[in-house]
């Protein structure tokens, strides 16, 4: 399963954990102005925004799993088994396949404004990329640097929630995810006070009291809880340095690690990696589930004219600097 968030410091930051019990070769992959978009039922788009985003290229298509474009706005589609329902083809709607969304979004628009307004018109029609390729379940996150939406597909149609949270897990469905959060709305960053009983002289008996009741299990449901309230609450300074590091402290709340989650035989999920994008600057952070240490990838420093994609294999093996 997977966690998304949004951060805005100095600057304005988008990124996700990833979170499955296999990888396929995912590389950091930009895709310049002039590489041509072509989609399965709509006209191909031969000029649009540079992006750049987590992608598994396949025949020489990049099929994002999260990424930004140069204008801020981010994107980063989740696992949403059992709700995620895609349409037949409609006539007079732009019927757009699953692994097409985030290329289709980011491609041409710049804001969520424009966002809303492209989705009036879009079915998520149930088309796989190939047979070995089957569309998976999603749900998205979409983000500029001000104002998130959730997007999701489900048996009642296309459904579009403003997030104000910014914050996106799995199941259930987006809007039983936020009222769920009333159930926690007694929890604090200060220490507690005994609502229990004035019969009972209960006292605080250690630092780090104030989070108490917060969920600590790796359920899609409780990595929501967790992930807002620990981002809802987060102080950071307004340095790239400590906004990314803040960043990927939140991420690390709700990390999967080994062993945790059992997926039957030898397999266990865990974090394959965590990214985080400079929405304002074009940088890609990422860590991977062996390696801890941060690497970025500015899309600037690329030809964003060309018209080929271009890609960074993961720097997976742990970087370990030996001060002595």
């Amino acid at each position: 399963m997977c966690t998304a968030i949004t951060y805005n410091t100095k600057n304005h930051y988008f990124g996700r954990n990833l979170d499955l019990e296999y990888s396929y070769k995912e590389t950091v992959t930009i895709t310049p102005r002039n590489y041509e978009f072509k989609f399965r039922t709509v006209k191909e788009l031969k000029n649009h925004y540079a992006i750049i985003g987590m992608a598994y290229i396949a025949n020489n298509y990049p099929l994002y799993y999260d990424a930004i474009n140069e204008k801020g706005l981010g994107m980063a589609g989740l696992n949403f088994p059992e709700n995620a329902d895609y349409k037949e083809e409609k006539e007079n709607m732009n019927n757009i396949a699953p692994f097409e969304f985030i290329p289709y979004v980011l491609s041409q628009c710049s804001n969520i404004e424009e966002v809303k307004k492209l989705l009036q018109n879009t079915n998520i029609a149930q088309i796989n990329f190939s047979d070995e390729l089957p569309a998976s379940p999603l749900h998205w996150i979409i983000s500029d640097k001000e104002l998130s939406i959730t997007v999701e597909s489900v048996k009642d149609g296309l459904k579009i929630y403003d997030n104000p949270v910014g914050v996106l897990t799995n199941n259930p469905t987006f809007d039983i995810q936020m009222f769920n959060l009333n159930n926690y709305m007694n929890l604090s960053t200060e220490p507690p006070i005994n609502n229990f009983s004035e019969k009972l002289n209960l006292e605080t008996y250690s630092r780090g009291m104030g989070a108490i009741g917060l969920p600590g299990d790796l359920s899609s449901a409780s990595r929501f809880v967790k992930a807002t309230f620990t981002k809802m609450n987060s102080i950071s300074g307004d340095s790239e340095s400590e906004s990314i590091s803040q960043f990927f402290h939140i991420l690390e709340s709700v990390y999967q690690q080994r062993g945790c989650v059992h997926m039957g035989d030898d397999k266990y999920e865990i974090t394959i990696y965590s990214s985080c994008c400079n929405m304002d600057k074009g940088i890609y952070y990422y860590k991977t589930y062996e390696n801890s240490q941060i690497t970025g990838i500015d899309m600037y420093k690329e030809n964003l004219d060309g018209n080929e994609l271009i890609s960074y294999d993961l720097i997976k093996g742990q970087q370990i600097f030996m001060q002595n």
